[in-house]
């Protein structure tokens, strides 16, 4: 999973960021930060994983991870001048940080979640009008040859620039099936899944369903189908580095029970439809993520091709069985070790082992 993180200057993007990843790129002043993006890699904590690691004592253990690309705050205005949002045209979602705190030193005026979320809104959709521009003068000069799918091309660039001009994101532009085949994605911004960041103060966290910043900004997530997160980035950067304990005692104060990074990757992994299957023996315990609803030869193949291409049955126990029965040979004894075939889908925390023959 590759995320990536936007806002305007100052918002506190590089703030988590730093939170997320352990990192310890520069925050302050948009006026100092630098041009290049921030990219960094954080591991999915995973409870289930850590129990496999104790009853098989690998030698190995490779948690899921999830990318974060970190670009410099969208100005107001920018617009086709916020170059480096090129950076994340090929991420999974973009992790939108709102600033839901006031600070007279940095901020002239008071915060204001509805109208920032639109600024950058805007900012994404006339980058997506410069990106189809393009896409539609390539397009036309390939269709002079006659060919069809170029000829479609014009058409759906050309009809999704009308689109985007009435200030309409991507998201809300009905693509053909067509149109998708032709699309492939395409890098277009507008079009990615959101999650709402409300980047609140410690005051603002301990209470932040009574916040207006966080309810103005919950409001605009259900509107659109997204998904919103209240966070103290400040707050999450300082425990980031605190031994277990300490931390867990100051996150008791705010009334946290989670850190940040535990309760964005739950959020995004279910924007996004993913979940994670389990391997395990002495060699290494390893997380897979994989989309909901992806079928056993498929998963295989996230481990290597010649187990999806020599699939010939996965060999599954549901984690929560394994862990009440206290091992694989009590799960067997009690019939919740089972084999599955080529139809099964795979369920979120399935223990796996795949039979192949190449």
């Amino acid at each position: 999973m590759k995320l990536g993180i936007v806002g305007l200057p100052n918002v506190g993007k590089s703030t988590l960021f730093n939170a997320l990843t352990g990192s310890h790129a520069e925050t302050g002043s948009y006026s100092n930060a630098a041009v290049k993006p921030n990219i960094g890699q954080a591991k999915v904590p995973d409870e289930r994983l850590d129990w496999l690691a104790e009853y098989y004592k690998p030698r190995k253990y490779t948690p899921a991870t999830i990318d974060f690309v970190d670009v410099v705050g969208i100005k107001k205005g920018g617009g086709r001048g916020n170059a480096y949002l090129q950076t994340i045209r090929q991420v999974d979602a973009l992790v939108h940080v709102v600033r839901c705190f006031e600070n007279d030193e940095i901020f002239l005026e008071p915060m204001d979640p509805a109208g920032d979320a639109e600024t950058l809104s805007l900012e994404l959709i006339l980058a997506d009008i410069e990106l189809t521009e393009r896409r539609l003068e390539r397009a036309t000069k390939n269709a002079k040859s006659g060919d069809k799918k170029y000829k479609r091309e014009v058409e759906m660039c050309k009809a999704l620039i009308e689109h985007l001009s009435d200030g309409q994101p991507a998201s809300g532009f009905e693509f053909t099936e067509e149109d998708k085949d032709i699309l492939q994605d395409g890098g277009l911004l507008s079009i990615k899944p959101v999650i709402y960041v409300a980047n609140l103060d410690e005051d603002g966290m301990a209470d932040y369903e009574n916040h207006e910043g966080y309810k103005a900004l919950a409001a605009i997530a259900a509107e659109q189908g997204a998904a919103v997160l209240p966070v103290a980035a400040k707050f999450e950067e300082d425990i980031a580095g605190m031994e277990a304990e300490d931390a867990e005692m100051f996150m008791a104060e705010l009334g946290l029970t989670q850190r940040g990074l535990d309760r964005l990757i739950k959020t995004s992994y279910d924007l996004l439809g993913y979940i994670s299957f389990l391997t395990g023996g002495e060699d290494e315990v390893r997380a897979w993520t994989i989309t909901r609803g992806t079928k056993a030869p498929q998963a295989a193949g996230k481990i290597h091709s010649d187990l999806e291409r020599g699939f010939i049955r996965a060999e599954i126990v549901a984690f929560e069985d394994l862990k009440n029965c206290g091992s694989m040979a009590v799960a067997k004894e009690k019939g919740l070790f089972r084999s599955e075939g080529k139809e099964y889908v795979m369920a979120d925390g399935d223990v796996t082992n795949i039979r192949f023959n190449v």
